[in-house]
């Protein structure tokens, strides 16, 4: 497709991508949804009566809120006559929006807006979904024989997360303070975490209607219940997790800050970069199985910038790992009957390849500690330090074209002394 807006053949946001998002200027500080496109965006709520398709004439409205919950709400048909809509006006061929006057009140360099949270989060749910993330961290503390709980390969384990700390790409996080146990067998002390890391994660939106509490949805019908995707940094105080983990799981842990990328690339702008799933045995419930391919070929990366400024690509993983897929993390969530509303934010775990330079965290790259990885810098690192910048980059590369995720960064603050 040919747009008229130029953008370098590596963009992010080319005319086949087109992700969601919330955005502010200084010039205008309301915040309004638009979609990304070259290094602009389109500010659909100034054009928001342009969409005069069947199923959209009547809900312009939704183009006019701060967030993306009740475009999300109106379910794949109409999510695919935007995209249609979007992609008409933006080709060469489509004069609408070429007049400079209207150019300049439409769009906004991306450099001059600031993004926010996409959507109004009600809740978020992480699972633990790649069987590699799960094998290695289960060999570090069970042993080969035991890596792999018994339960892990007949449902997709997941914890229910905070919403209220999930954060937008480029917000810091601060270094939390809380009870570790040093010494086993001995008293736990309370002081800053010192073993901080970060969590290479993929997450999707929910959308389409919201559904009653005590019904179900199962993974055959899951897929139109998935809006678009994000990557996530789900910063992680592994020696706090580990004392307070036992008997119920993560919690002071992992509800310190979440980051996500601002822009939601929908499952339309993936769809090209299908993968087939990986082989599940033993065979999964009914309740979990799904027809279609739902794993994609997504290309994600993590650099670490140091206080100093140098970057290092620390590993190079691929959404394509993942050993349940998100209808079956969906429909396992329904399951027992938990309603979904669109805006919930349910995340991959952790994403590891099946070689170490693809693992997808500190606790598995330095094998606990063990094995320091050194930095471009000379600096090594066992574990974050203050000042450390973590970036998350997760892109598919088309045929003359990319479909990027943007930004998902976030930089490690000491914590607060007491």
């Amino acid at each position: 497709m040919k747009c008229f807006i130029d953008y370098l053949a590596d963009s992010d946001f080319p005319i086949e991508n087109l992700p969601y998002g919330v955005f502010s200027t200084v010039d205008d500080t309301s915040k309004r949804i638009g979609v990304a496109i070259g290094d602009q965006i389109l500010n659909l709520n100034a054009i928001s009566h342009l969409f005069d398709g069947p199923l959209l004439k009547n809900k312009q409205n939704v183009f006019k809120t701060d967030c993306l919950n009740d475009f999300m709400a109106l379910g794949r048909p109409a999510w695919i006559e935007a995209r249609l809509k979007i992609q008409s006006l933006l080709s060469a061929t489509n004069k609408t929006l070429q007049d400079p006057e209207i150019r300049s009140k439409v769009f906004v360099p991306q450099n001059k807006a600031t993004m926010h949270l996409p959507a109004k989060i009600g809740d978020y749910t992480d699972f633990y979904s790649s069987i590699h993330h799960a094998t290695n961290v289960g060999i570090m503390f069970r042993g080969k024989e035991n890596a792999l709980m018994p339960n892990w390969k007949y449902l997709p384990v997941g914890y229910h997360g905070r919403a209220s700390s999930v954060v937008v790409s480029g917000t810091p996080i601060r270094r939390p303070n809380g009870q570790t146990l040093p010494v086993e067998g001995a008293a736990p002390v309370y002081g800053p975490c010192k073993l901080m890391d970060f969590e290479l994660e993929v997450a999707f939106f929910v959308g389409g209607p919201p559904t009653n509490l005590g019904s179900t949805v199962p993974a055959s019908k899951a897929y139109d219940h998935i809006f678009g995707m994000v990557t996530m940094n789900d910063w992680s105080a592994r020696d706090i997790q580990k004392w307070e983990y036992v008997p119920l799981g993560p919690f002071g842990a992992k509800n310190l800050g979440t980051t996500i990328s601002p822009w939601v690339i929908t499952m339309e702008a993936l769809e090209p970069f299908i993968v087939p799933n990986m082989v599940q045995d033993p065979e999964p419930f009914p309740y979990l199985k799904h027809p279609n391919n739902c794993n994609f070929d997504i290309k994600l990366e993590v650099d670490i910038k140091s206080p100093n400024g140098v970057a290092t690509t620390v590993t190079r993983s691929n959404y394509k790992y993942m050993y349940w897929t998100p209808q079956q993390q969906l429909a396992h969530h329904t399951v027992t009957g938990c309603n979904l509303n669109p805006g919930d934010l349910m995340a991959s775990g952790t994403i590891s390849g099946d070689t170490p330079d693809a693992y997808g965290s500190m606790l598995e790259l330095c094998w606990k500690g063990t094995q320091p990885i050194k930095l471009q810098d000379g600096s090594t690192r066992k574990f974050l330090q203050d000042g450390d910048e973590v970036s998350i980059k997760g892109y598919c590369i088309g045929d003359g074209f990319r479909i990027g995720f943007g930004p998902c960064t976030g930089k490690l603050l000491p914590a607060h002394i007491e």
